[in-house]
């Protein structure tokens, strides 16, 4: 038996748009419950969400039935952390500050077995291969790694067509709010430049042949980037939908002047 097909990897070949959630509660019952609500995938961050490798494992966990695709994000590329998540179970990895062709190389070799890669092997210990009973992990496992790299910086920018070259890169995703930051329009990720240089950099990818992602939190500007043919979009966050909901809820009730409780519903 092979290694699990990887679904997202699939779709991104079929050329048509996979919209997503960012997850950054840090919590699996959290990601149990938008795990329901049918996005194609999910991006289970590790970089800005208070995440380890254990908490990590019981999100994918928390995932695993549902029809969402986990997305990791990892706080860094380095090789020994690479390793673990994909034991405990990751297919699919968003790597942050790729600005490179090189670094983009050791990236992927890290996420292959040898001869193709040094990521070490620990099958038989690990959740990847159901701890051993997937008997044909270890020679199709690299096929269904899907590693996508995040573009953040204006010398990634201009480095996209040499990373997209790099053999096993499958997808490059453009961060508007590092990006924006390293244009001198730090926390205004929506600027007209930061905007441009965005749409700019996604065309660039989609010519390439990768597929192209980013995060569009406003509906007009995941309107336009969808309409660019972007692959992989995110489309919010789970603390931004529980901010918005719990503040929407509490604003119903401060308007009409009722105490809470008093509004007469169940």
């Amino acid at each position: 038996m092979p290694a699990p097909t990887n679904a997202f990897k699939q779709r991104l070949k079929s050329g048509s748009a996979q919209i997503g959630l960012w997850v950054a509660l840090a919590n699996p019952y959290s990601a149990e419950v938008v795990a329901g609500l049918g996005f194609e995938w999910l991006l289970l961050d590790g970089e800005h969400a208070p995440n380890d490798v254990p908490l990590l494992l019981s999100q994918l966990q928390a995932v695993a039935t549902s029809s969402s695709h986990p997305v990791v994000r990892l706080p860094i590329g380095e090789t020994w952390l690479i390793k673990q998540v994909l034991d405990i179970g990751a297919q699919t990895l968003l790597i942050p500050m790729v600005e490179g062709a090189e670094q983009a190389r050791e990236l992927v070799r890290a996420t292959r077995y040898p001869p193709h890669g040094i990521r070490g092997v620990g099958a038989a210990l690990a959740r990847a291969s159901g701890f051993n009973r997937v008997t044909d992990y270890l020679p199709t496992a690299n096929d269904e790694i899907c590693l996508l790299l995040q573009i953040e910086t204006l010398k990634g920018l201009a480095a996209i067509e040499e990373i997209a070259a790099v053999e096993g890169v499958d997808g490059l995703f453009i961060g508007p709010s590092d990006l924006a930051a390293d244009m001198g329009h730090l926390g205004n990720p929506a600027y007209r430049d930061v905007r441009a240089a965005v749409e700019d950099g996604l065309n660039r990818i989609k010519a390439t042949g990768r597929a192209s992602g980013t995060l569009a939190t406003t509906f007009d500007f995941a309107d336009a980037v969808l309409g660019l043919g972007t692959d992989f979009v995110a489309v919010g966050t789970d603390v931004s939908l529980l901010m918005r909901g719990g503040a929407d809820l509490l604003r119903r009730f401060k308007q009409d002047g009722k105490e809470p409780g008093k509004s007469g519903g169940y």
